[in-house]
Parts: C-alpha cells; sequence; structure tokens
C-alpha cells in the first residue's frame, strides 16, 4: 500500500524556463553588491567582487563533483564576506542568500496542475515529501516554495545543500522517508533525472515515476512508470495500489504510460 510520495523540485514540481546562465550569475553578483553597499559596507570595485564571487561557485561545483558532496552556497557567501571583512548580522546574510538566488524565480513556473493534484493527494491521506539536489541554502528554497504556495504541501523536505550529499546517494532517500515515518516499499519517488532520482529511488527499494520532459530525453525504461504532468500521477496510483478506478485528481488531459 503506498502511503507516502516524495517529489524532485526542478522540472517535476517547479518548471524551467530557458536561461542564460552567466547572465543571471552576474545579475546575482550586481544585486548582492548593491545590498552591501546599502548596507554601507566598503567593498572592492565590482569586476573583482565578481570574479571572487564566480571563483568560489565555480571551485566549490568542482568540488562536488569530484568528492560527490554538495557544497551551500549560503556558506560561500559568509566566506566571501569574511574575507571582505564585513560585519554582518545572521539576518543580514541570509538576506544576502536570498538576493543571489532571486533572479531565479523569474525562470520557473509551476504549471496549473500542480497545487489541485498536490491538495487531493493529501486530503486523501498520503504523505508527501521533497528531496531535492541543490547548492541552495534551505531557508531560500522555502522562500521560493512560499512565492507558489507550494511549502505547506511538504512537511518533510530534504535539501541536498542542508544533508550534504545529493541524490542516487541512497542515504539522502533513507533521510527523507525516516523523517516520514514510512518504509521505501510503501512510497513512490517522482522526478525527472533518471541518474539520480529514478536510479536512486529504485535503489532503496521505492517506486519510480519519471516525469518526462519534452525538451530533454530520458531513458523511461529505467523508471516503473511515467508521466507527462503531475496530474497523471491518477493513473499510476491504481497500478501501484491495484485500485480499479483511476484515482479522484483534477486537471487531467492525457493518460500516463507505463515506462
Amino acid at each position: 500500500m503506498v502511503k507516502a510520495i516524495l517529489f524532485d523540485l526542478g522540472d517535476t514540481l517547479f518548471d524551467s524556463k530557458r536561461m542564460e546562465r552567466h547572465a543571471v550569475f552576474e545579475q546575482a553578483g550586481r544585486q548582492t553588491y548593491a545590498y552591501l553597499q546599502s548596507l554601507g559596507c566598503s567593498l572592492p570595485p565590482y569586476k573583482r567582487y565578481f570574479r571572487m564571487q564566480a571563483f568560489s561557485v565555480y571551485s566549490s561545483y568542482a568540488w562536488s563533483v569530484i568528492t560527490r558532496r554538495e557544497f551551500n552556497t549560503y556558506e560561500l557567501l559568509v566566506k566571501l564576506s569574511r574575507k571582505m571583512k564585513l560585519c554582518l548580522e545572521d539576518q543580514q546574510l541570509r538576506d544576502l542568500a536570498w538576493r543571489w538566488y532571486s533572479p531565479m524565480p523569474q525562470y520557473t513556473t509551476v504549471a496549473d496542475d500542480v497545487i489541485p493534484t498536490l491538495t487531493k493527494l493529501r486530503s486523501r491521506g498520503y504523505k508527501l515529501g521533497l528531496v531535492s539536489n541543490t547548492c541552495i541554502p534551505g531557508f531560500v528554497l522555502d522562500r521560493h516554495l512560499d512565492l507558489h504556495q507550494l511549502r505547506e504541501f511538504f512537511p518533510v523536505r530534504v535539501y541536498s545543500s542542508e544533508f550534504g550529499v545529493p541524490k542516487p546517494n541512497p542515504r539522502i532517500f533513507h533521510e527523507a522517508l525516516n523523517q516520514m515515518g514510512v518504509a521505501a516499499s510503501e512510497s513512490i519517488f517522482v522526478g525527472d533525472r533518471v541518474k539520480t532520482d529514478i536510479i536512486g529511488a529504485r535503489g532503496v527499494g521505492m517506486r519510480t515515476v519519471l516525469r518526462q520532459i519534452e525538451s530533454r530525453w530520458e531513458d523511461a525504461d529505467a523508471a516503473d512508470y511515467v508521466i507527462r504532468k503531475i496530474s497523471d500521477l491518477r493513473h499510476v496510483l491504481p497500478r501501484v495500489s491495484s485500485a480499479p478506478e483511476p484515482v479522484d485528481l483534477p486537471g487531467v488531459d492525457e493518460l500516463a504510460y507505463e515506462g
């Protein structure tokens, strides 16, 4: 019997628009620089400030790939602030982290069927949770979820930036399952990446649902089920629970198909 459904975040619950990464990174740099100026901080010239910020992020990313451990951009901003001898209070550092991330929400949307589907799933007694690979601190992502009225659905949110290791490491899945109080065999994982979401979740004994993104090919055969949008879960849940009829979820135009 399925008791819990865990979701990935980016390109699963969030839909991502195309963006030019350097331009977004530049916008983040400008916003954080302007914020620090508004606090009266003594700063290096902007180009030097931006190079320091970029080097810190790119080197940390390279380290994370090599070690298979996650980094946290909040910690990087704290270290940079100390390096520049800025005396910032905790709340100012948290505000700085949000301003660094704040260009991103304009490149993400939430499909119309997501909230009605989550509402129905919760009303039917399913436990809902998030497991997301991200270098963004949890309090920043929580604020982004609030912008779309999504956080309330997920009392359990496990971010790799906070936990330290990303998917497909089995430890991050076990952490979420332990927090939810359910067994892997009682859970489904919904994600958009085979290498991290599907293979990782199957490795700990969860059944898996691949949300197939039209603009990106993924090997659907690796997943137990494949859907095009979140409301298509109405066709997956009966197959998992052996119920005779589709689960009553709103906003469905097309059927899911089995991978």
